[in-house]
Order: structure tokens, then sequence, then C-alpha cells
């Protein structure tokens, strides 16, 4: 790479400079996005399946299991039918107030 002597230029020359750049930086960045994709489709292809199905993970176990949607509710609440609770993730408000009262969660399993 070339030197440049960039004290030969006064404050607004480096700022337009430093703009140019930025703007042949990001041209670069799409080019480069778009042939990385070209080779990443043809790569795909060869193996049989489209870019839009190894991106999304489509075929695997592991992304099948995932996109299932929510689990179903294992807990509900004794009281009001719409709160329930998968057993996954932070107690709601209301269960973690049914076992400070000294309540089993059992007694809220859906039976």
């Amino acid at each position: 790479m070339a030197d440049l002597d960039l004290s030969k230029y006064d404050s607004q020359q480096l700022r337009e400079l430093k703009k140019d750049i930025d703007k042949a930086l990001e041209s670069r960045r799409r080019d480069d996005a778009k042939k990385a994709q070209q080779e990443l489709k043809q790569v795909a292809e060869r193996y049989g399946f489209n870019l839009n199905e190894l991106v999304a993970g489509q075929g695997t176990k592991q992304t099948r299991r995932r996109s299932g949607g929510k689990a179903p509710a294992q807990f509900r609440h004794p009281e009001d039918e719409t709160k329930t609770w998968s057993g996954r993730g932070r107690k709601p408000v209301w269960v973690k107030e049914w076992e400070a009262a000294g309540r089993s969660l059992e007694d809220l399993r859906i039976k």
C-alpha cells in the first residue's frame, strides 16, 4: 500500500476524504456480500439445497423441534383459566404467589 502523507491535508479535506472512504467501503461491502451470496448459493445447490433452506436451518432435527411454537401449558391458575404456564422460563407472578403462600406447584399441574 502506498504511504499517503495526510499531514498535507487540512481538517476539511480530511473529513471529505474520510467520507469518500466510508462510501467506498460501503460499496465494497455490498459487492462482497453479493459475491458471497452467489458462492453460497452455488455450494447449497451442489448439495441439493436452496440457500433459504440452509439459512433458515430447515431440514435439521434441531430446528424442526424448535419451530413447533409455544410449549403446551403444564400449569393452570385455579381460579382464572386464562392464566397458564408451560413450566419453562421464568415463573409467572401468580405461580410465585401460590408457592409463597406455602402451596405446592403440583396442585396447579394440568392433569
